[in-house]
């Protein structure tokens, strides 16, 4: 696929930060979003995946369109009218550790991520719902689409993070129990926690049949691990103390997150899942790129190096 317009063109999440409203903020990424894909050699891409499906094996190739495949050398086939409503469930971590961050912490981002995609998703006609959590379910909505819902969800997304530890079986279990129609499932976190069971939960909701995304949230500092010599660390969850030397202890810290990180991946991959790991530090517009991506291409894997997608 063709890039879309430079980074350049969209908002800082610093600055974007600043719009106090988180609504006002999701409706700023997606107008700049759109604005950027009008400008740039993407043109189109919004629309035409909002009314078409990729191709798949067994489908009649009658359906296909052609004049699409020309343009774009992939294979789309126009939707059904009851194939265009689509059922989103926005799974966010509000734990404590999602509230790290010097200039923007991973819990504002994660919820103007979600507040983005309910917004976006709304004005296709879709229905988005909510679950966020920490060691529990804190709030749910089911997915709905209809008058006063989007300000709702919004509501609740703007509740700040600060539960406790994070558990990441009980929410997937729980949305597992909660919705029993096939649909999409939206799942943003740190993944900062042990993984363990996050395979088993993760399969609960692929055996029902869910398309599922994964939104990893990252700070930059915590790739790097680039902190001033003696710095003074306190696990957000336990509130334990620690003094640590950056450079002595890099190595082995990075050498753990990659293995962490790794699993993750892993996880997704062998269940089919398409993931995507995200820093606080890039546009809001690139991530919403990356889930019309994903969706077009079902369990795949986007990641970013110095700016650069893999």
């Amino acid at each position: 696929m063709t890039a879309p317009a430079p980074a350049a063109d969209f908002l800082d999440p610093a600055a974007l930060m600043s719009i106090r409203n988180l609504e006002l903020r999701a409706r700023a990424v997606v107008e700049g979003f759109c604005h950027g894909i009008h400008r740039s050699p993407f043109h189109g891409f919004s629309v035409e995946f909002t009314e078409y499906r990729p191709y798949t094996i067994g489908d009649d190739p009658r359906y296909l369109d052609w004049r699409l495949m020309a343009r774009t050398d992939r294979y789309f086939i126009k939707k059904y009218e009851d194939e265009t409503n689509l059922r989103c469930h926005l799974l966010v971590d509000q734990s404590r550790s999602m509230s790290f961050g010097a200039t923007v912490t991973k819990a504002d981002y994660a919820r103007t991520l979600a507040a983005t995609l309910a917004y976006f998703l709304s004005k296709q006609g879709d229905a988005a719902g909510l679950l966020s959590f920490d060691e529990k379910v804190r709030e749910y909505l089911p997915a709905r689409n209809r008058p006063g819902h989007l300000r709702r969800l919004m509501l609740a997304l703007e509740q700040p993070a600060g539960g406790g530890s994070t558990d990441l079986t009980a929410p997937l279990r729980r949305l597992a129990e909660l919705v029993q129609k096939r649909g999409l499932v939206v799942f943003i976190s740190d993944l900062l926690a042990p993984v363990e069971e996050l395979e088993r939960a993760l399969a609960l909701l692929t055996a029902a049949r869910h398309e599922v995304i994964v939104f990893q949230v990252l700070d930059p500092a915590e790739l790097t691990f680039d902190f001033p010599a003696s710095t003074r660390f306190v696990d957000a969850e336990t509130g334990r103390e620690m003094l640590i030397d950056p450079a002595r202890a890099r190595a082995d810290y990075t050498q753990r997150l990659e293995a962490h990180l790794a699993t993750v991946q892993d996880i997704c991959q062998r269940l089919g899942i398409s993931y995507a790991r995200l820093t606080t530090s890039q546009p809001l517009e690139l991530a919403l790129l990356d889930f019309l991506k994903l969706r077009a291409g079902r369990g795949k894997l986007v990641s970013r190096r110095n700016g650069a997608r893999a």
